[in-house]
């Protein structure tokens, strides 16, 4: 017997089953998916460690599943020879079966990017967003509301938003910043990122001020504990990226302190890019010390408070870019200009900052975005 574990390390809070993707006495091989993990922040495959029958399942569908624990057993021995080639159809997860009930696709419509031409949930949002929909059911005059049951992601992101903002104080400080510096830099180096296949957003710039603003207030950058403040030299910060209805996950920059902001533009779009695919691992998720909240980039023009990732001690939150009247002096003389503009919040846990320290690091993050090309190189 071999026995099917947990993975010892894991990105969120706690993991739960989300689903058995085999059944006991099925015949499995080394590496197939065999039962999907879901935390807060991931969802996980783990494979079948060796070829074999699995005869037992230790831990059922919705329990919790702690690092190192006995998932399954499986039976050592041959397995029987495939007939014919193997038939994924079936072995959704449960995001990808909530997918297709909520959009009424025919998942045989959809072709499977995961291994061995699974579904994913980025393949059935692809189809969404291509016009693939069958033809909407009717709805019936006594049936004017649906329920849809939250799937583990979601519980567990609801109870870590709940523990937030019960143990930590979170104050919240908003700034206005003026992106017409970076702008100018993005518009004059732009084409230059695109042949070399990276996108210039304004998010890295954002990343790299952020990491100098921790010069200024290394406190931003810690973590509290009951006897001690943890204040780190790295600068992990994390990105928040939707995806969808599903929620959301943050995948982490590592040592931004040290990065250029052509390093900053290249881990960024990988790491998007991944997630939206359905691909983070557990270790692109791991470690992240600060987060920023773009939630500009759906519309909103200030979100309060956007909720502490902890056990970070702070989360940056940027509202949409916008044309605004503003009044510059120039020459002594008060002037009416429009400029391109920004609400920046810090939310802080009030046990590690004080709002002097608060609106002392969102003057240097403005600063730096303001004054860019004078405090930062490219």
């Amino acid at each position: 017997m071999t026995d099917v574990l947990v993975p010892l390390e894991q990105e969120g809070t706690e993991a739960v089953v989300a689903s058995w993707l085999r059944a006991i006495g099925d015949h499995v091989e080394a590496n197939d998916p065999l039962v999907e993990l879901e935390t807060d922040k991931v969802a996980v495959e783990v494979p079948a460690p060796v070829s074999g029958r699995l005869v037992e399942i230790m831990i059922g569908t919705g329990a919790q599943a702690k690092p190192g624990m006995v998932l399954g057993r499986i039976e050592v021995g041959e397995v029987a020879p495939p007939a014919k080639a193997k038939d994924m159809s079936d072995w959704h997860s449960p995001a990808v079966r909530k997918a297709l009930a909520e959009s009424g696709l025919d998942p045989a419509r959809i072709t499977g990017t995961g291994r061995d031409g699974r579904l994913t949930r980025a393949d059935v949002d692809r189809a969404v967003a291509e016009g693939a929909r069958q033809p909407a059911k009717v709805a019936r005059a006594d049936m004017p509301s649906h329920s849809v049951p939250h799937d583990q992601m979601r519980l567990a992101i609801a109870r870590n938003m709940l523990k937030s903002v019960s143990e930590a104080p979170q104050v919240t400080a908003v700034f206005e910043a003026d992106f017409s510096a970076i702008m100018a830099h993005r518009a004059q180096h732009k084409a230059a990122f695109a042949a070399e296949g990276m996108a210039l957003s304004y998010t890295p710039y954002l990343v790299i001020a952020a990491a100098m603003a921790m010069q200024t207030v290394p406190q931003v950058n810690s973590r509290w504990h009951d006897d001690r403040l943890e204040i780190f030299h790295d600068v992990n910060i994390g990105i928040g990226t939707a995806l969808g209805d599903k929620g959301l996950v943050v995948p982490v920059i590592r040592k931004v302190q040290d990065m250029s902001l052509r390093g900053v533009v290249r881990s960024l779009q990988d790491l998007t890019q991944r997630a939206r695919e359905g691909k983070l691992s557990v270790e692109d998720m791991r470690g992240g010390t600060f987060t920023i909240s773009n939630h500009g980039v759906s519309g909103s023009l200030l979100a309060a408070p956007v909720i502490i990732n902890q056990p970070q001690s702070a989360i940056l939150g940027v509202g949409k870019l916008e044309k605004r009247v503003v009044v510059r002096e120039v020459g002594g003389v008060d002037t009416i200009q429009i400029r391109p503009m920004a609400y920046v919040s810090l939310t802080i846990d009030h046990r590690v900052l004080d709002g002097h320290q608060t609106n002392t690091w969102l003057t240097a993050f403005v600063t730096v975005l303001e004054s860019w090309g004078a405090t930062a190189s490219f």
